[in-house]
């Protein structure tokens, strides 16, 4: 029988700072990963770039977190933006900072991230277990934590933090295994539903579309009297529907529409958003009287991206070789109206395992955000994804999943 101060289940970003910080605090830590590797989903993240955190300050950085976001107070007052920036530069990993104030390594390689990670764990002496599901979890009589792994017995320890990470992307090892766990040991796990995820839609003709990207636009959800409206950004087309930037941004308010009412959501794209509806009315009928000879079809080439074209003229029933001058004013106000109010309609979310981040999780009344120990068993203590805390994009969440590894970690090597 093996046995450690600290067992820590999952080596993405959260345990494996949570094994940094125990280490530190010169505790013997077991850090036990299913894959032949360390952080899977890390080096996917931000495209592979690896989104790190946000400069932004506590408050706001909390607004962009849903209802369960203060629960994270105490972890980013412990180790917030500038304290994990400085964790990383320590190890001469350069940052830089780009638009909305994300934080990515100078060199734009998420395998720099976790070089700088792999170094602390080293320079700790950590044990690291690598290709070893978890089986089983039992807690004895005097409360140690027995965790049985396939085909490498069972290794004991006083304290055990469950950093299992979500549903999402389960080839990087996130398959749920943590939810199991931490129901077994009696908490309760809030629904689990895709978070940053893309959507499917009604229209068939998306498919047409698979692969344009629609820069400098504005999209607003609606849905009965309820709407969000993004800033200008870009998003882009799929097989199946709509991805991007914006459509993650605001997908999680909008699957939590479609949760309630299951009804679809209208999706409508601001192809001009820097223009009024006047303005744009004024430039399409100076384009009609100049151009008069040329076709409708071939007006739309100084409007629109060339893939968008065909699509753009079915929808607007419109004839393409109709001539300029030929055009009604009930034509323009089509095409005015789809410019500024391209439709689609939402069906559904794509798959959790499809979703960047997983919505839901072990509830926050149930753990301590001072420790990040649960309420519940003595001992055990929650950080990263398997927690139910989720944000929009930009770093927040990978923040998240540090600061409570971070805190998780001193607090199980200060506790007894």
């Amino acid at each position: 029988m093996k046995r450690h101060d600290i067992i820590i289940i999952g080596a993405g970003p959260a345990g494996m700072m949570a094994a940094i910080r125990a280490g530190q605090l010169k505790k013997q830590v077991l850090l036990i990963e299913k894959n032949n590797r360390l952080g899977q989903k890390l080096l996917i993240s931000g495209k592979g770039r690896c989104n790190i955190t946000n400069i932004q300050e506590l408050d706001g950085f909390i607004s962009n977190f849903s209802h369960t976001g203060e629960f994270l107070r105490s972890a980013f007052a412990k180790f917030f933006n500038n304290e994990l920036m400085k964790f990383l530069e320590t190890k001469g990993l350069r940052l830089k900072t780009e638009r909305g104030g994300r934080v990515f390594p100078k060199d734009d390689r998420s395998d720099s991230v976790l070089k700088v990670l792999k170094s602390y764990l080293d320079e700790n002496r950590t044990m690291i277990v690598y290709n070893s599901p978890v089986t089983d979890i039992k807690v004895g009589k005097n409360g140690e934590f027995s965790v049985e792994l396939k085909d490498k017995g069972v290794f004991k320890a006083a304290k055990l933090i469950l950093a299992t990470g979500g549903l999402s992307y389960p080839l990087t090892g996130s398959t749920g295994d943590g939810f199991a766990f931490a129901r077994g040991l009696g908490h309760r796990i809030v629904d689990l539903r895709p978070g940053l995820v893309p959507f499917e839609t009604k229209e068939h003709w998306v498919r047409d579309l698979q692969g344009l990207s629609l820069k400098n636009v504005r999209i607003e959800f609606s849905s009965g009297k309820k709407s969000i409206v993004s800033a200008i950004g870009e998003m882009l087309f799929t097989h199946f529907g709509v991805s991007g930037p914006l459509i993650l941004e605001l997908s999680s308010k909008v699957v939590d529409w479609l949760n309630e009412t299951k009804n679809p959501v209208k999706l409508s794209i601001d192809m001009k958003p820097g223009l009024s509806q006047e303005q744009l009315d004024r430039r399409l009928i100076r384009d009609f009287e100049s151009q008069g000879s040329k076709i409708y079809k071939n007006l739309l080439a100084e409007l629109l991206p060339a893939k968008l074209i065909d699509v753009f003229v079915k929808v607007s029933g419109i004839p393409p070789n109709k001539k300029a001058n030929q055009l009604t004013q009930e034509d323009r106000r089509r095409i005015l109206r789809l410019l500024k109010d391209f439709s689609l309609t939402i069906t559904r979310p794509r798959p959790i395992e499809e979703a960047i981040v997983t919505r839901g999780g072990v509830s926050t009344k149930e753990i301590d955000p001072r420790t990040m120990q649960s309420r519940l068993v003595k001992g055990l203590y929650f950080c990263g994804e398997i927690i139910d805390v989720d944000a929009v994009s930009g770093g927040y969440n990978l923040q998240a999943a540090f600061s409570t590894g971070f805190l998780a970690g001193e607090s199980a090597g200060k506790d007894g």
